[in-house]
């Protein structure tokens, strides 16, 4: 059954904390990692209409495109490559203020000018990337950072 969003708050922060408990029972009870992903990216997208949000999973020893909301994407990246391969590599979230400043960026769109990507951890191993751009330079911060990662650690499992 789909539900509709109940988004009030004004800051990020706010904005965040009303989103979290919505998008647990969203997930809550389903255990298709494709429809959780589905559903994350569009709650993320309507709450604040990022430029794209989206999800790579790690199949094969490469990043193949999965749910997204947003423009045309980068269908495959290797290991090490661009914020994406990179955040898998490292295993740990990346927040890049200015993409065209970040080595070996893959631009997939030259309007996307911010980034943040963060791992899905599963049992200690990546086992796919929130990735989330914006069309705004240093859109990202901590707030983002701190929020993105406690969705994601929370629902991991269920991706």
């Amino acid at each position: 059954m789909a539900e509709q969003l109940k988004l009030v708050a004004q800051t990020k922060q706010e904005r965040y904390a009303e989103l979290f408990p919505q998008l647990k029972s969203v997930v809550e009870g389903e255990s298709d990692g494709v429809a959780n992903m589905a559903n994350l990216a569009a709650c993320l997208m309507e709450a604040f209409r990022f430029w794209w949000v989206g999800f790579y999973r790690v199949v094969d020893e490469e990043l193949v495109l999965g749910p997204f909301q947003g423009p045309l994407a980068c269908t495959r990246i290797r290991k090490g490559r661009g914020v994406c391969g990179k955040a898998w590599e490292v295993a740990r979230t990346i927040v890049v203020p200015d993409v065209d400043k970040f080595p070996g960026h893959i631009a997939c769109s030259s309007v996307s000018r911010s980034e943040i990507v963060v791992p899905v951890i599963v049992d200690d191993k990546v086992t796919a990337v929130l990735d989330i751009d914006s069309c705004e330079l240093d859109a990202f911060d901590e707030t983002d950072r701190e929020w993105l990662e406690r969705m994601v650690a929370e629902v991991a499992t269920l991706l």
